[in-house]
């Protein structure tokens, strides 16, 4: 008999965060076993570390990933696109979202108000696979790279939070924060906002998207979107604490548009963020 899980690990900012995205799965669950969905699906309170591998596996019943993966890590041809958040924050736009360039008080004060004043600094990144962190940045740097070159070093530092807390360090002077994040973070705690400069957006795209395995047949994915609708409409304080606004119906061709902005970083002769 087949385990289902699911799991929602890309937007608990805060502890908060996670209980509300954790409260708002099991209510979609529910909502889904009465429709004729699996009743026996167990959740991961703490997703793994590596993520990959759980996106990829068969019992997956609902998980949320990133676009980078989805589309450019080959993620796409063993997962269902089941259904895309939109979100209630400055610098979303449906289904589509930007990320915010941030720099830090002290690179602003010597004068880096602009993408274009960032060149030589340290920049600051979640990770190699992030769309938001890495791809957006690459793609917004690109036009201003000489030789392949644009910051003069990158950290990668596993987070937005963690990148946001590099730029308060001073170990990091530039960063580009997923606006989701962002307004997030202000809400819960305005304070790790402090010492931050936000000088500019990268380019929309479509948003994180939850995900199923391939093995959930389509009119189970249909079901389980239905079952996200309810789970939202149930508690509506709930999502205004999440600045959830509802659920779009990606298709699988909205996301060419990540693979596109790649493209264009290589086509300035900017292939790779951290620069040899």
């Amino acid at each position: 008999m087949k385990r289902w899980f699911a799991t929602l690990p890309m937007y608990n900012v805060t502890p908060r965060h996670g209980a509300l995205w954790r409260a708002l799965l099991t209510d979609a669950l529910r909502a889904f076993a009465q429709a004729g969905g699996p009743a026996d699906v167990s959740t991961l309170d703490e997703p793994p570390a590596d993520l990959m591998p759980m996106w990829r596996h068969p019992d997956l019943l609902l998980s949320q990933t990133c676009g980078y993966p989805y589309r450019m890590l080959g993620l796409d041809q063993a997962v269902r696109l089941v259904a895309t958040p939109m979100f209630d924050a400055d610098g979303c736009d449906g289904m589509r979202y930007r990320s915010v360039l941030v720099v830090s008080e002290a690179a602003w004060v010597r004068g880096a108000t602009n993408l274009t004043a960032c060149r030589g600094l340290r920049a600051a990144c979640n990770g190699r696979d992030s769309h938001s962190g890495m791809n957006g940045l690459r793609h917004a740097a690109a036009p201003l790279a000489r030789d392949g070159r644009f910051f003069a070093s990158v950290v990668w530092t596993g987070s937005h939070l963690n990148s946001l807390r590099a730029l308060a360090e001073s170990t990091a002077d530039v960063a580009a924060i997923d606006c989701v994040t962002l307004a997030l973070l202000r809400d819960a705690n305005p304070g790790l906002l402090q010492g931050v400069r936000p000088i500019g957006t990268t380019a929309s795209a479509p948003g994180l998207p939850f995900i199923a395995s391939r093995e959930l047949g389509e009119q189970h994915v249909a079901a389980l979107f239905d079952a996200l609708d309810h789970a939202l409409a149930a508690d509506g304080e709930r999502a205004r604490a999440l600045r959830l606004r509802g659920f779009a119906r990606p298709a699988h061709s909205d996301y060419v548009v990540i693979e596109r902005m790649a493209q264009i970083a290589a086509e300035f002769g900017y292939p790779d963020l951290a620069q040899p």
